[in-house]
């Protein structure tokens, strides 16, 4: 069974930017549902469908697969919901472990997280000084709800 064991936080500073190392991320979703999901994604010139199933905050199933990069664009702009969800992805790496640092565009732009994948709960991780406050428990910086409540929107910005 493929476990997603994620931990989310804001980012503060530049310290994470690599030149160059950034993948265009273009996502849409055939279902948003809070508790499962299934999008597609194109990272980069790769096509991917991903199903996701919550069990807590920080775990989830996960089951992803390669989708042909032509079928992966007339899903995305011919069967999913709109918008679509624009950002680009650095991975750092840190004391051993790889961090996803998402910069995002559009509507949520000025948004950046970063986060770890660990292989449970409770792993302990050094954490890179341009980590910010953990937002893993925060519904409102999950993929899903951005696409209807922007990071531009927010109030608390």
């Amino acid at each position: 069974m493929p476990l997603e064991i994620e931990r989310k936080f804001l980012v503060t500073g530049d310290g994470w930017r690599r030149p160059g190392a950034a993948v265009r991320f273009e996502q849409g979703y055939l279902s948003r549902h809070p508790e499962r999901s299934v999008r597609v994604r194109i990272e980069g010139t790769r096509g991917r469908l991903n199903i996701k199933s919550g069990r807590s905050a920080l775990t989830r199933l996960e089951y992803e697969y390669d989708l042909p990069l032509d079928e992966a664009r007339e899903l995305l702009e011919q069967v999913c919901e709109q918008p679509r969800l624009i950002k680009e992805r650095t991975r750092v790496e840190v004391s051993g472990k790889v961090w996803e640092v998402d910069e995002f565009l559009g509507a949520n732009a000025g948004l950046v997280v970063a986060e770890i994948e660990l292989s449970h709960e409770e792993e302990a991780f050094v954490p890179p000084e341009w980590l910010g406050v953990e937002v893993s428990h925060d519904p409102r910086y999950l993929n899903i709800h951005l696409i209807d409540h922007p990071f531009s929107t927010w109030e608390d910005a």
